[in-house]
């Protein structure tokens, strides 16, 4: 790898686990403000992860204490993406790790996204809070076309909750399986789905199965990302809780859990509140370091 700089430091850590082994692991750079783009893109390709999370200083006019507001950008191996909740989470605590819990506030392309980080039985746990979400119908002919890159047939879909395109700081088509075992078997045309995502400018598809009133199993593909699966997604679990409240499948003021990974072997959690009042999603989980 070519830098037009001297390299950072890079640290892994996992967002959504209290265990390495677990979640969602992210590259963090905490002093990026010396990389151009093409540095950053390289490191991100480097370390092979979904995405990897990049600190620069805090634009004029954000808010926040002295030493705890930040510019942030995310890149996965092959792109820039606007928002990732995961490495965010993974960002905030290992900030926490060097300056203590309490509120952060980072700038991403998507808008500002407050984190408060607390300790919680020796671990360091992170609350996000997304920007505005908002909800887009689907067209018949693209999501025949997502469900074909799938190679799920109509039949196979949860007609509960009905397809549509979510955003609460990045783009996800929700489509939810009528059964645990549909969700489970994910075998999908990389090359077909990536296009379709490109064209409908999607970062995941945000794939559910609901297992109880106020619990889901989730998945997320991730093609454009470059990697076949995201193993923890916290971008698509604000968008998720937002999609549920505005058509109504859970209550306005709610505390869903969301399991992620297994099917990969990297067990994750992500807690998703909603707040009656607030339009915004609050997305938590524990974070710890890799190595």
């Amino acid at each position: 790898m070519t830098m037009n700089v001297q390299r950072p430091e890079v640290l892994r850590y996992t967002a959504f686990s209290a265990v390495p082994e677990g979640g969602n692991p992210a590259g963090v750079v905490l002093d990026a403000g010396a990389l151009d783009d093409g540095d950053m893109l390289a490191i991100a390709a480097e370390l092979g992860y979904s995405e990897s999370a990049f600190l620069t200083a805090p634009p004029e006019g954000l808010d926040g204490e002295l030493g705890r507001a930040y510019g942030i950008r995310y890149f996965s191996p092959k792109a820039e993406v606007p928002f990732c909740g995961h490495a965010t989470v993974a960002t905030a605590v290992a900030l926490a790790e060097r300056i203590g819990p309490g509120r952060l506030v980072f700038a991403t392309r998507a808008g500002t996204v407050p984190v408060d980080v607390v300790g919680e039985g020796g671990l360091l746990r992170a609350t996000l809070t997304s920007v505005e979400p908002h909800l887009e119908e689907i067209a018949d002919a693209d999501l025949a076309e997502a469900l074909a890159a799938l190679g799920w047939p109509p039949a196979d879909l949860d007609t509960a909750f009905p397809p549509r395109i979510a955003f609460a700081g990045a783009r996800h088509l929700v489509l939810a399986a009528a059964t645990r075992a549909r969700l489970a078997d994910l075998d999908y045309d990389f090359a077909r789905l990536e296009a379709l995502m490109h064209r409908l400018d999607l970062t995941t598809l945000q794939l559910v199965w609901r297992e109880s009133a106020t619990v889901f199993h989730v998945r997320d593909p991730f093609p454009v990302g470059g990697v076949v699966e995201d193993p923890a997604t916290g971008a698509a679990a604000a968008a998720f809780g937002a999609y549920a409240r505005e058509l109504g499948l859970v209550a306005e003021d709610a505390v869903l859990t969301l399991h992620q990974g297994e099917d990969l072997g990297r067990p994750g959690e992500l807690t998703v509140a909603l707040r009656a009042g607030d339009t915004r999603v609050r997305v938590s989980g524990a974070g710890v370091r890799i190595g």
